[in-house]
C-alpha cells in the first residue's frame, strides 16, 4: 500500500513539473487564444465545474465571452458556449475522406426517401399490435404502462429496420440490453481523472478503463452475432435491413472506399445511440 502511495505521489509530482514546463512553453502562444479564467496550478480550472458543468460553463461564458480557453489539470480545452459558432465550426469544418463517404453511404444507401418508405408496412403492422393490445388491457380492465410500451414500440421498429429482427434482452447478455445501456451510460458520464492528467492513465486509478473496455466487448460480440447471422442467412427479404444493404455491399467490392465488418459496426453504434 506504501509502495501504490509513494508512486502515486511521484507521479503527481512529475505531472506538476510537466504543466510547470508546458505553461512556461505555451506562455507566449496564449496571446493568440480566446479569453478565459486562469486557473490554478495543476488543477487549472477544474476547482470551476461542480454538480453541472454545463451551467457552471455558461456562467463562465457570461464572463469570458461564447469561445473560451480552459485548462483542465494538463488538458487545454476551447469551449464553444454559442449556437452560432458551433455550427460555423460544423459547417466549415476539414472533414477527411472517410467521414465523406460514410456519410454519402448512410444518405444514398440507408436513409434515402425511399429506403425509410420501404419500412411502412413493418412501422404499421407494429402499431396496429400495439392498439390491440391496449384493446385487450381495456377489456380486461388492466392498468397499462404506455411509456414502456412506447419505449418498446420504438425499440421494436429500430430493430427490426437496421437488424431485420427483434432482439429480446437475453439475446445480447445475461445481464440485459437495459442494465448495459445503464452500465455504459454511467461509465461514460464519470469524471476520469486520467482524461485530464495523461501520465495517470496507465494506473487507472478509478476502474473505468477496465469498465469501459468490458462494455465494449459486449457490443462487439453483439455486433459479431448479428454480422455472422447476416453472412449465414440465405433468405432474400423483400425488405432489407440496414446490415443486410452494408454486408452486401462489403461483399460485393462495390464500395468506393474501405469498408469492412468494422464500419458495419460504427454504423450500428451510432444507430443504437440515436
Amino acid at each position: 500500500m506504501m509502495m501504490i502511495i509513494h508512486w502515486l505521489w511521484a507521479t503527481l509530482a512529475l505531472a506538476g513539473l510537466c504543466y510547470f514546463l508546458q505553461d512556461l512553453f505555451l506562455m507566449k502562444k496564449r496571446r493568440g487564444l480566446p479569453p478565459g479564467p486562469k486557473g490554478l496550478p495543476i488543477i487549472g480550472s477544474l476547482h470551476l465545474l461542480r454538480k453541472n458543468p454545463h451551467q457552471d460553463l455558461a456562467k463562465l461564458a457570461k464572463k469570458h465571452g461564447p469561445i473560451m480557453y480552459l485548462r483542465f489539470g494538463c488538458v487545454p480545452e476551447i469551449v464553444v458556449s454559442s449556437p452560432e459558432a458551433a455550427e460555423k465550426n460544423l459547417t466549415f469544418g476539414q472533414y477527411g475522406p472517410y467521414w465523406r463517404n460514410m456519410r454519402k453511404l448512410c444518405i444514398l444507401q440507408l436513409l434515402s426517401s425511399h429506403k425509410i418508405n420501404s419500412f411502412r408496412p413493418m412501422r404499421k403492422e407494429e402499431v396496429g399490435t400495439l392498439v390491440k393490445s391496449l384493446k385487450q388491457a381495456t377489456s380486461d380492465g388492466a392498468a397499462v404502462d404506455l411509456s414502456g410500451l412506447t419505449s418498446s414500440l420504438g425499440a421494436n421498429m429500430s430493430c427490426l429496420m437496421i437488424f431485420g429482427q427483434r432482439y429480446m434482452d437475453k439475446d445480447f447478455d445475461d445481464r440485459g440490453f437495459g442494465e448495459v445501456i445503464q452500465e455504459a451510460l454511467h461509465v461514460g458520464s464519470t469524471p476520469n481523472i486520467c482524461d485530464y492528467f495523461p501520465l495517470l492513465g496507465v494506473l487507472d486509478l478509478q476502474g473505468l478503463t477496465r469498465r469501459f473496455k468490458a462494455q465494449a466487448n459486449v457490443f462487439h460480440d453483439f455486433f459479431d452475432k448479428i454480422i455472422d447471422e447476416h453472412l449465414e442467412c440465405k433468405e432474400q427479404k423483400q425488405t432489407k435491413d440496414f446490415v443486410a444493404i452494408m454486408m452486401e455491399i462489403i461483399q460485393s467490392g462495390t464500395s468506393e472506399f474501405e469498408f469492412d465488418p468494422r464500419h458495419v459496426k460504427a454504423v450500428l453504434c451510432v444507430s443504437g445511440l440515436l
